[in-house]
């Protein structure tokens, strides 16, 4: 199956997909075909220039697949057991680099299957309602900033995620953007069956769906913009003109660095406190062990007691073009 073509770009030479490609291939276009794009905006759009946000710990803090869960959960739609073994299986998914095939098809087989049997417009109500109580709260400032940026200047704005792309879309019309790029789950009869289309919304699906989206679109790549925090999503941040490392991980922070990235970070020692020890005992208590994990990977992978927070001595410039800007200037603090 040949890759889509990518305006502004040489085109890839076809070559035989994995079977691994093969389904990130299919989640991408699927994810694309999904996406809704909104009307022009008031000011003078951009139409070949656009923005795409990662999710988890980019656009919100934690996991928002989790806060879906435990919404659900609280709905009685999850026992304690389904949530406790649904959190394990994301925590592995979101820490490790080199999942496993047998991993990863676990994760793969069973991300959805809390679903499955209801019925869409049932999931889409209770995901409007758990927005509300569980996720509103939990948006950057800094990166809600950095997406109207683009808004204002005519460009549109998409979240790509892992989260199922009913509930991505519902996060993205409630900040006011173009539309999401998330996992799509099969659906019979008005129902979910449980089972994905093609891949999660994660590392190389993340790309394809970019790639489809800008050539239904007409998007120039090199015009576009990327933001996230995981090392997971370089083949989307590679993928783009310009590339933001938001509240990165050390990997991600590194490679920042080296490729000239501007980076944002929005954690300050206290919030970082906040979001971070504590939340590894709530975790405990309440299946949360999504929230925990990633608290974890954030410090260096375990070694979370070491890690100094780092805290951005400004705030993003005004106009978006100053993410242009290879350097920022940080501040280590020398103490928790």
């Amino acid at each position: 199956m040949p890759r889509l073509p990518v305006r502004g770009r040489r085109a890839a030479q076809p070559t035989e997909r994995t079977a691994e490609e093969t389904r990130a291939h299919v989640a991408g276009a699927a994810s694309a075909a999904a996406a809704e794009v909104a009307a022009p905006s008031a000011v003078e759009p951009d139409l070949t220039a656009a923005a795409f946000f990662d999710v988890d710990n980019t656009m919100m803090m934690g996991a928002s697949l989790f806060w879906f869960a435990r919404g659900l959960a609280a709905r009685k739609y999850l026992s304690s057991r389904d949530i406790a073994r649904f959190a394990w299986q994301q925590a592995k998914f979101r820490i490790a680099g080199n999942e496993s095939a047998d991993d990863m098809h676990t994760i793969r087989e069973n991300a959805l299957a809390f679903v499955a049997g209801r019925e869409v417009s049932e999931i889409a109500q209770a995901g409007e309602e758990i927005y509300d109580e569980l996720m509103a709260d939990r948006i950057w400032s800094g990166t809600r900033v950095l997406a109207q940026q683009h808004l204002d200047a005519g460009q549109r704005v998409w979240l790509v995620t892992a989260t199922p792309v009913e509930l991505a879309s519902i996060i993205a019309h409630r900040l006011g953007l173009t539309g999401a790029l998330g996992t799509v789950s099969e659906i019979v009869d008005g129902r979910y069956t449980g089972r994905l289309v093609g891949e999660l919304m994660h590392g190389p699906a993340k790309a394809e769906a970019v790639r489809a989206l800008a050539e239904r679109e007409g998007l120039d790549l090199s015009r576009c913009t990327a933001y996230s925090d995981s090392a997971n999503d370089l083949p989307m941040l590679s993928l783009t003109g310009t590339a933001v490392a938001v509240n990165p991980d050390t990997e991600l922070r590194a490679v920042a660095r080296a490729r000239g990235w501007a980076i944002r970070d929005y954690r300050t020692g206290r919030k970082a406190a906040k979001i971070g020890v504590p939340t590894v005992a709530a975790a405990a208590l309440s299946g949360g062990l999504v929230g925990g994990a990633l608290a974890l990977r954030r410090r260096n992978k375990l070694s979370w007691w070491a890690a100094e927070p780092v805290t951005p001595v400004e705030e993003p410039r005004p106009a978006w073009q100053a993410l242009q800007a290879p350097k920022t200037l940080f501040r280590r603090r020398s103490s928790w």
